[in-house]
């Protein structure tokens, strides 16, 4: 049995591997220290020590995870999102080493890694961009050269990292006064988190939405553009949900943009998953933004609204299978679905992280949803990584009924033990603008900043912590009364809070 090692964690680990379990391939984890009773282990046929719980020292020692793929018999390396997936040395250590990188060729990953790289690739491919620098500034750029190119872009606009993701490494700049004290925290945080301080600037669209085409391509030519996913929801430029199809766009617009992607993808000789993003103005033009090189956090709304396994897909490219999805399938959404990231921070404390042990989870069953977490009950969310602990899918035949299917989750979602971002969920998806689909990249921190830090409550005023004690007294009381052969207890729950309140247990 051919096996696949998943260099990886949480969530996207056990996604990778129950996608080896339906293809009857093994499944080989590995882990840190804080990771041994982690849910990605105890799925996997086989699990293997890395080494201590600083990723630097397990997730992204390169050398150790090569070792463990040959020590295992594994054939197939699998690296998920974050960590290593976006790293060229580790595809290509993985060449190296005989074994089958699933994802873009390292040569792609290098040339798409680099945003104005690839701005220059989508330029030779006839996509349009947002207007910005042609290069990264220069380590010893001064400061005449930096403004006089701003100046020649206009503002507002946006420093932007040239490696890595997630809003790293990003300021925005109103006007000339804020400029370089901009590029200079851009710098030092982009080489804070990912070793490289090179900055470019680019224009920043006044109020776009964020829009990106899913594509896979496989090693015999074919490139396969999927339909929308929606991602202007962001809180400081991290989506914290997506859906798809997109509110803003029409069929026609779809393909157009649909065909520009699959020509960046072209240009690089693209295999394997990756998603290009673009941004949408309020005209409804669109510019070439960027390309992630690996599976993207919010792959499961695609899936959802196509019926196909990106992750099987993944891996049977990677084993050199062909394409055989129809183009008129990917681009034609079956219904609505939308994603809510749900982490382990708390929303009341300015989103901090909470890191904690799980002590028990409530996932709502019904039909049309989909729960992708990499907890279960018992296990400590560790400090050490991204907090992201669930990801909440939900279907519907229209996007109103896949809302109306999301509120209702989302009011019977529970996680015990630690603080996580569903109340904050359950104030979003009630808001007019994001029932009525209007939304763009800077909505959720505009109306984050208008409440001033007011907490997250349940509609009836009861946290979900009150909510939770409440509900462990009153299940207490009725046992207790079964055991002394009395009957059920009475009392509501607000009963049973005050209680709970008087007797000193918050």
């Amino acid at each position: 049995m051919s096996k696949v090692l998943i260099a990886n964690r949480g969530e996207i680990a056990v996604r990778v591997i129950r996608a080896c379990r339906e293809m009857g391939l093994g499944a080989v984890a590995v882990y840190s220290d804080c990771d041994r009773a982690a849910l990605h282990v105890r799925l996997a046929d086989e699990a293997h020590h890395l080494g201590p719980s600083p990723a630097a020292e397990s997730y992204l020692h390169i050398d150790r995870i090569i070792d463990v793929a040959r020590r295992s018999g594994a054939t197939l390396v699998h690296p998920g999102y974050g960590f290593l997936a976006e790293n060229e040395d580790f595809a290509q250590a993985c060449v190296d080493a005989g074994l089958t990188f699933v994802g873009p060729t390292p040569e792609a990953i290098t040339r798409m890694g680099s945003k104005t790289a690839a701005r220059e690739i989508a330029i030779e491919a006839g996509v349009p961009v947002v207007p910005g620098t042609d290069a990264p500034f220069a380590a010893d750029a001064s400061d005449e050269t930096i403004l006089a190119e701003a100046d020649r872009i206009g503002y507002p606009l946006v420093v932007k990292a040239v490696a890595g993701g997630g809003g790293k490494g990003m300021r925005s700049v109103a006007g000339r006064e804020d400029l370089l004290a901009a590029v200079r925290t851009a710098r030092s945080e982009a080489n804070s988190a990912f070793g490289d301080p090179a900055v470019y600037l680019e224009r920043r669209i006044v109020g776009p939405r964020h829009v990106e085409i899913q594509l896979l391509g496989d090693e015999h030519g074919t490139v396969l553009p999927f339909v929308e996913r929606e991602c202007s929801i962001q809180r400081r430029h991290q989506k914290v949900v997506e859906e798809s199809p997109s509110a803003a766009l029409d069929p026609s617009t779809r393909h157009e943009m649909a065909e520009c992607a699959a020509r960046v993808a072209r240009a690089v000789g693209y295999t394997n998953a990756g998603t290009i993003e673009f941004l949408l103005d309020e005209h409804g033009k669109f510019y070439f933004l960027e390309m992630n090189t690996r599976l993207q956090v919010e792959h499961p709304v695609t899936e959802t609204v196509t019926g196909v396994d990106l992750v099987q897909w993944q891996l049977r490219i990677a084993r050199g299978e062909r394409l055989n999805i129809s183009p008129e399938r990917a681009l034609t959404p079956l219904g609505h679905a939308i994603e809510c990231r749900i982490y382990a921070e708390d929303p009341d404390q300015n989103f901090m992280p909470s890191p904690g042990v799980v002590r028990g989870l409530s996932v709502p069953g019904g039909p049309g949803i989909r729960d992708d977490r990499g907890v279960a009950p018992g296990f400590e969310v560790p400090v050490f990584y991204d907090s992201l602990i669930a990801k909440l899918v939900v279907w519907g035949e229209s996007r109103a009924q896949a809302v109306a299917r999301l509120r209702r989750v989302l009011d019977e979602y529970r996680v015990i033990g630690l603080k996580t971002t569903v109340p904050f969920f359950r104030w979003l998806v009630a808001q007019p603008e994001f029932l009525e689909g209007r939304v763009d990249t800077t909505y959720l921190d505009r109306v984050l900043a208008e409440r001033r830090g007011q907490p997250f409550v349940e509609a009836d005023g009861v946290d979900e912590h009150d909510a939770l004690v409440a509900a462990a007294l009153a299940a207490w009381h009725r046992a207790h009364r079964a055991v002394a052969g009395g009957s059920s207890a009475a009392g509501s729950a607000s009963h049973w809070l005050r209680r709970a309140r008087s007797e000193g247990l918050r």
